[in-house]
């Protein structure tokens, strides 16, 4: 594959602006850290040496590239439109978190930062950047919510198995918000000896940007795989959207063809009409323009301000702001977004599982779940692309409780 990570990147500015989103709102000790970090990023990027190695790795030890699988009896049972898997849950440690946590560490070692830490929420980052470190002679130091590391038991083990530091967080709703609070909050601290591994397409220029660069190689290729599978590019592409890094590496390659829909699906909870749910788009009531952890984008807030609590019984979803692409995407409306509620995610969870013996992750459900109510709809000759963006022994004692209680 050709260097993917200078493709298609109209956006952002220089200043690290989507429109009216996105930016830099951090401490003034921060942005050296920050104009430190996009040297380095643009520098390695235009090195033959470094994507030579990065595509090497992906090759020969994530496993890519990743299969495009069409379901078949998915696509029978549902009646409609032809629907196809992009198998990131076949990526080496599970999840696409690999591509962007392998990438940003080989950064990090070639800027000669011994220690990186990073936040999770699911814990599939928190494994993935602890894949890395291991595997490059890092220090990784992963913080994460008790109430995530509760539900999250076997990805916890994976991270410390793998030589990385837990490090439980317990103030606030203690999952992925406070995680990446007290990231930064450490960050900060250490910015000299310290490379801040962000999870997600979110945070101050020029993590946004950077984290889709990494993962646009999903994106890159599917829109190979889909055209020699199903003879056409697809009609619709759907991801799930948390932070939003898996979605927007899907998204980026198929940006500038104006007739592929583009669907990003958020965790709807017990309902967008609750205050029990991730929807950021689904309730403007409760959901505006702010700024969260360095960067403008929608961000659910009481009317005074305060950051909301969310839910989701996905513990990646569970995310009160959205990367600041995903927000200007919408706004120019070239993508679309909708939510899937708790309900609907178990269905697709079991659906998935019993039709095509594939057990996805929750996150990846809400995507499935939207696939089920939008493929019968469609005409049969119709494609649609689903990013299945990890895969779900993680999540079964939820999934175990969930239908038991």
């Amino acid at each position: 594959m050709a260097n993917y990570l200078k493709q298609g990147a109209s956006v952002p500015d220089e200043r690290g602006y989507y429109g009216d989103f996105g930016g830099r709102f951090v401490p003034e000790t921060i942005i050296p850290a920050l104009d430190e970090l996009m040297a380095a990023y643009e520098e390695a990027v235009d090195d033959p040496a470094f994507v030579e190695e990065l595509l090497h790795l992906q090759k020969t030890y994530t496993g890519r590239p990743t299969p495009v699988t069409f379901a078949k009896r998915l696509t029978e049972h549902l009646g409609g439109a032809k629907v196809y898997l992009k198998r990131e849950d076949l990526a080496h440690t599970g999840a696409h978190k690999i591509n962007n946590a392998l990438g940003q560490a080989l950064l990090a070692k070639r800027m000669g930062k011994q220690r990186v830490i990073a936040e999770t929420g699911a814990g599939q980052h928190g494994v993935a950047s602890a894949t890395a470190a291991a595997l490059l002679g890092l220090d990784c130091h992963v913080y994460m919510g008790e109430v995530d590391i509760a539900r999250q038991q076997p990805n916890v083990f994976r991270m410390r198995l793998l030589g990385a530091e837990v490090i439980p967080v317990s103030s606030g709703s203690q999952t992925l918000k406070d995680a990446i609070n007290e990231a930064m909050r450490d960050w900060v601290t250490n910015v000299r000896s310290t490379f801040y591994l962000l999870g997600s397409a979110l945070g101050p220029h020029p993590y946004p940007k950077m984290v889709r660069d990494f993962q646009s190689v999903i994106g890159h290729e599917a829109r190979q795989q889909i055209q020699e599978e199903a003879g056409q590019l697809p009609d619709v592409c759907i991801a799930c959207v948390g932070g939003g890094s898996n979605a927007i590496g899907l998204f980026h390659a198929f940006r500038d063809d104006q007739d592929v829909d583009l669907i990003g699906v958020e965790a709807g909870g017990y309902g967008v009409d609750t205050d029990k749910h991730a929807a950021r788009f689904g309730n403007l009531n409760i959901s505006r323009p702010g700024i969260l952890h360095g960067t403008r984008s929608y961000v659910m807030q009481t009317e005074d301000g305060q950051i909301m609590e969310t839910h989701s019984i996905s513990a990646g979803l569970d995310y009160p702001s959205i990367g600041p692409e995903h927000a200007y995407l919408r706004s120019l409306e070239r993508a679309y977004y909708t939510s899937a509620t708790d309900e609907e995610t178990l269905e697709a969870f079991q659906m998935l599982s019993q039709l095509e013996g594939i057990i996805p992750a929750l996150e990846s459900s809400h995507a499935v779940a939207e696939v089920i109510k939008r493929a019968p709809t469609m005409p049969k000759d119709s494609v649609i692309l689903v990013n299945l963006s990890g895969r779900g022994d993680k999540d079964l004692d939820t999934v175990i409780k969930a239908l038991e209680g």
